[in-house]
């Protein structure tokens, strides 16, 4: 019996009868209409459905296998980023050694986007994609759950109750990211677990602890353990935010009430935001993987965090926002921001800037201030430290 079969991707043998499993559903039909058609699929209604599925059928037609799959969606991840950035670009993926598997550890700001950049960038350098992880929050329906496993992602159980069902279940989540690795799989997860809705990118020790579950009593030092990960941290940088009036959003009513109570489709809508919204410059930087003597979680998260905020990109708009901020403490040099936007025009980038702000709630607009201007914070930070 495969111990993993509730929460692992699903298996070259298996893609085929799922993708046709697919094509008979409506709601993974409705959803690929609105996809290609926009508002026109809402006007035609159940008839569009058919026709969906015949396309979807001829292009669907080579796939028999995860790789042959990914090929067929590089297709549409291509398109989405054409029509919502003005560049994508990567660093650090030519020192990757394409025969070796890594732990991809990056930081989150989208549920999607992060998980889908990351697999551009290594497709486009002709590096094997990583088994990735996902909430089973995010699965609410069937064939999301489908089309997630057969995209090598796998299934995070956050939704257990119950002390003992928890440690349980990461006990299994550890476990499979090791045995991934061992098998020479790539892995990407999150470096905490919900997005950096404030900016602020930094790791949770708790992903650390749970990857060493599945390894306790192994006579194996924690440091060696660490460095037999290969973890690389990743930084993903977004110029712009599609979800960051929603998060601002989010953050405002927090601190006014002390919670905050999610509706029941607000992740779906996160995820179309997501996808759809303009994103300007994305950048997606892989560091050097951890080594040395590393022996606590705390210090791998420090190490990590290092990296991500060294390689975090920052863009004009995360200048004008921190420029904007009350607290900010230390004055911006123009001149020397300047030449890092040698090719840009930092008025209209400013113009554009301002159009968003003011197109934001006034009530959220600090929110959304601290969300682009805490990583230029950050930054100085550890330039100062």
């Amino acid at each position: 019996m495969d111990k993993y079969e509730e929460i692992r991707p699903y298996h070259d043998h298996e893609v085929r009868e799922v993708v046709d499993r697919l094509l008979y559903d409506d709601g993974f039909l409705e959803s690929m209409a609105k996809f290609k058609l926009g508002k026109l699929a809402t006007k035609l209604g159940p008839v569009i459905n058919p026709c969906v599925r015949w396309l979807l059928r001829r292009e669907l037609k080579p796939v028999n296998d995860v790789t042959s799959l990914q090929d067929a969606v590089e297709k549409y991840v291509d398109r989405v980023i054409h029509l919502t950035t003005t560049d994508v670009t990567f660093s650090g993926a030519e020192k990757l050694n394409k025969q070796q598997s890594y732990l991809f550890i990056s930081n989150h700001r989208d549920i999607v986007l992060d998980p889908a950049f990351v697999n551009f960038a290594l497709y486009h350098n002709n590096i094997k994609t990583p088994r990735l992880a996902i909430g089973d929050n995010l699965l609410t329906r069937p064939f999301v759950s489908d089309l997630m496993r057969l995209n090598k992602s796998f299934i995070v159980r956050r939704s257990v109750q119950g002390k003992r069902e928890k440690l349980a279940a990461y006990q299994q989540l550890s476990s499979y990211i090791n045995d991934s690795l061992a098998e020479n799989e790539s892995i990407w997860i999150a470096q905490r677990e919900g997005r950096a809705k404030d900016g602020n990118d930094f790791s949770e020790a708790a992903i650390i602890k749970m990857l060493q579950l599945s390894q306790r009593g192994k006579d194996i030092s924690f440091s060696d353990f660490i460095n037999n990960l290969r973890l690389v941290p990743v930084a993903i940088s977004y110029e712009y935010d599609p979800c960051d009036w929603l998060k601002a959003r989010e953050l405002y009513q927090t601190e006014r009430d002390g919670h905050y109570q999610k509706a029941s489709n607000e992740d779906v809508q996160s995820i179309v935001k997501g996808i759809r919204g303009f994103k300007g410059h994305v950048h997606i930087a892989f560091g050097e993987p951890l080594t040395g003597q590393l022996d606590t979680p705390q210090q791998v998260v420090d190490a990590m965090d290092r990296q991500i905020l060294t390689h975090y990109r920052l863009y004009p708009a995360n200048y004008f926002a921190y420029e904007k901020l009350e607290e900010a403490q230390q004055p911006l040099d123009w001149d020397k921001i300047g030449t890092e936007f040698p090719n840009i025009d930092l008025a209209a980038r400013r113009q554009r800037f301002e159009e968003r702000l003011a197109s934001c709630n006034a009530a959220w607009r600090p929110w959304l201030l601290r969300m682009y201007a805490n990583p230029v914070i950050n930054k100085l930070k550890l330039q100062q430290s």
